[in-house]
């Protein structure tokens, strides 16, 4: 809901993110992250939105609220949503992170079996090099 509100207000006032992002004093990505819904604004920048675009809050969040003086409300959505963001960014860490456990490990015992295959072949190696003298040898060397 905000992220579609804010992209509509910005191209209806023919804004580019660029020019919003000075507007506001943050760089273009974070109107993008907004526009792509990755991110969300605190209570203070909503309202400095709110100001550049000369619309309510509520309208930016896309609720119908009939008392604009009840922050509260809005506080409380913005809350939710930030909640539900960190809930998500959480989740792929750890997707992450495990990923990353399991390929650790899978190269660790690749490079375990190699070194053991390394090894047995030199030990076989070795073992056919060695000449075995039989009886029939030492006597006609004598």
């Amino acid at each position: 809901m905000f992220s579609e509100n804010l992209k509509a207000l910005r191209k209806t006032k023919g804004l580019s993110q660029e020019e919003l992002a000075v507007r506001l004093n943050v760089v273009r990505q974070t109107i993008s992250k907004w526009e792509k819904g990755l991110s969300v604004p605190d209570a203070d920048m909503l309202i400095r939105i709110a100001e550049v675009f000369e619309v309510s809050v509520s309208e930016i969040l896309g609720a119908k609220i009939d008392n604009e003086n009840n922050i509260n409300i809005i506080a409380e959505q913005l809350s939710r949503i930030n909640e539900q963001l960190a809930i998500r960014n959480h989740r792929w860490h750890r997707i992450w992170k495990m990923f990353i456990i399991i390929i650790g490990v899978i190269i660790a015992v690749n490079i375990i079996l190699a070194i053991i295959g390394f090894i047995s072949y030199n030990t076989l190696k070795m073992d056919k090099q060695t000449t075995v003298t039989t009886e029939s040898e030492i006597i006609g060397q004598e």
